[in-house]
This record gives C-alpha cells, sequence and structure tokens, in this order.
C-alpha cells in the first residue's frame, strides 16, 4: 500500500463463491477494494491486471494449488504478500505453505473478524519493512544507494551489483528523480514535470518508453526495482523477498557480483549490434540526443 492508494487492494482466490461473497462483502465493510477469481490461472491473471497488495489464497484450488501459485509468484519476483485460506490443516501443509513465500496460514471454518485483523497487521508489517528497504541513502561523495544501485549525481556515474551501467542524460535524470523518491509511486504527470519539462504535458508515453530503458539496463543485473502501479504510475523499491544489507555494510552476494561482472564483460566485448541493449534507445538517444523510439509497453513488464 502507498501514498497513492486510498484503500488496499486485496485479491481473493477461492473456488467457494460463498467464501468469496463472504470475505468480499467483509473487505468491503472495513474499506479494503476486492477483486475474486474462482481459480488459479484466474487469479494470477488479476494478479498481473491489478497489483494487488494482498492477496487471501486457497490451497486447494480446482486448475493450480495456492502452494504452487505463491511459488511461482515467488519465483516471478512478485512479494505481494498472501494469506492462505485452507481446510488443510496438518503441521506439514503449514511449513509447507510457508516456506513457499507464504505470510500467514488461516484454516478454514474461520473467524472473519480475526482474518480482518490480521489482513491490517500484515499490511502494516509490509508498510514498515517497505518504508525501511527503500529509503535512498546518501554517502559523504555524493553517491545516492537504493539496495545495490549505486547513482552519483556529481559524476553522472551509475552502477549495479558493482558493475557500471551506461545511461544517457535522459535515462539518468529519470533514475535520479526515482532514487531520491524511493518508495514512493510517482504519476506520469510528476515525472513528465520533473524530467522533461512543460515542454512534453500530455506525451506520457515517453515516461513509459525511457522507463522500459531503464529496465532493460537495470534489470538483468539484479532483482527488478521499477515497479508500475497500474493506472497510476512508477516506483522504484527493493523487493520484499531479497536481503540487502545497510548501505556500505556488505558487498551484494558472490553470486550476484560474479554475474553481474560477467555480464558487464559480455557487454564490454560484443559487438555494439550484438550487446543484449542495442535494442533500447536508438543511436541519437545513446549518443545523448535522447529521441524515443516508438513507446514500448512497459505497463506490462516488471510490474
Amino acid at each position: 500500500m502507498t501514498e497513492a492508494t486510498t484503500h488496499p487492494h486485496v485479491l481473493v482466490i477461492d473456488d467457494e463463491p460463498n467464501i468469496r461473497e463472504l470475505v468480499q462483502a467483509a473487505l468491503r465493510f472495513h474499506n479494503f477494494s476486492v477483486s475474486t477469481a474462482g481459480t488459479g490461472g484466474d487469479g494470477l491473471a488479476l494478479v498481473r491486471e491489478r497489483h494487488p497488495d494482498l492477496i487471501l489464497l486457497d490451497v486447494m484450488l480446482p486448475d493450480i494449488s495456492g502452494f504452487e501459485i505463491c511459488q511461482r509468484l515467488r519465483h516471478a519476483g512478485d512479494n505481494v504478500p498472501v494469506i492462505y485460506l485452507t481446510a488443510r490443516d496438518t503441521p506439514s501443509d503449514t511449513v509447507t505453505g510457508l516456506s513457499l513465500g507464504g505470510d500467514d496460514y488461516v484454516t478454514k471454518p474461520f473467524s472473519v473478524e480475526a482474518l480482518i485483523a490480521r489482513i491490517h497487521a500484515l499490511l502494516r508489517r509490509t508498510r514498515r519493512e517497505e518504508t525501511a528497504a527503500t529509503e535512498a541513502t546518501r554517502d559523504e561523495h555524493g553517491v545516492l544507494r537504493v539496495a545495490d544501485l549505486e547513482l552519483n549525481e556529481r559524476t553522472w556515474g551509475v552502477r549495479r551489483a558493482g558493475v557500471p551501467v551506461e545511461l544517457s542524460p535522459t535515462e539518468f535524470r529519470l533514475l535520479a528523480y526515482m532514487m531520491n523518491h524511493a518508495g514512493r509511486i510517482l504519476t506520469r504527470a510528476q515525472l513528465l514535470e520533473n524530467v522533461w519539462g512543460w515542454d512534453y504535458a500530455g506525451q506520457s508515453q515517453i515516461v513509459e518508453t525511457y522507463v522500459s530503458y531503464l529496465r532493460r539496463k537495470l534489470d538483468p543485473l539484479g532483482p527488478a526495482l521499477i515497479h508500475t502501479k497500474r493506472g497510476v504510475g512508477y516506483s522504484i523499491r527493493v523487493p520484499k523477498a531479497e536481503v540487502y544489507a545497510p548501505a556500505g555494510s556488505q558487498r551484494p552476494p558472490e553470486r550476484q557480483r560474479r554475474r553481474g561482472r560477467r555480464r558487464g564483460r559480455d557487454r564490454q566485448e560484443a559487438p555494439r549490434e550484438a550487446r543484449p541493449d542495442a535494442g533500447g534507445p536508438p543511436r541519437a538517444a545513446e549518443a545523448g540526443a535522447d529521441t524515443p523510439e516508438a513507446p514500448g509497453t512497459a505497463d506490462g513488464t516488471g510490474a
């Protein structure tokens, strides 16, 4: 949940209509917005479409088990809080569900009041964790850090997991603005005004284009940091499942450092037309002209 979201959005995935209706009514009474799905496939589609703040997930669904849904979400880097709703109450089921990335486990039948209290408690904890994890820090040399991403506003340098990242001037200004407001959802209008200026008023597609450019360059080096809030805007934040030490206290894990260095060497050694980011900004933009290519579909990626 963020400043831009008036009511937390909860997705209920359960194949029992009476459970969906009961929980939906209770949530709306407590000022939540609600979506519901009766199958795992429909639920996953709604996750991609609605980006809920929390999921109530039945374990025994007709097509995909709730455990597998949670596992898919975590493997995809989606760390939305998940509370299982299930009649399976053995200790082994509880251990399995939580070990796969679930945050809480409620057995049927359950008290609606207790469920609402658990939802509020989990969202409060999640909000505190996101705030702590996404606060940008700045050292005495002017280097701004969010997780393993570093940006030096004095030298216009950017590094991710220790690997230098080449950005055009506009890409750099966009990233700097987002890092300076880490954890907040920034609307397209805010980004246009503060990165491009009033001359670009009404041309929100340019925001999607440049967010897509940044994702292409940053995402291969680690977990996705730029997230989309559908219909609102973008934020830069750390996935809750990723554990990062406070800035300067610990280097990234060795596997991540090796992967970053290898990818950095690959980019330096490969011909320009073969580089992974060659399909990003056109050559004029790479040279500093910042001429965007045709708008992409950034809203549908890495959200």
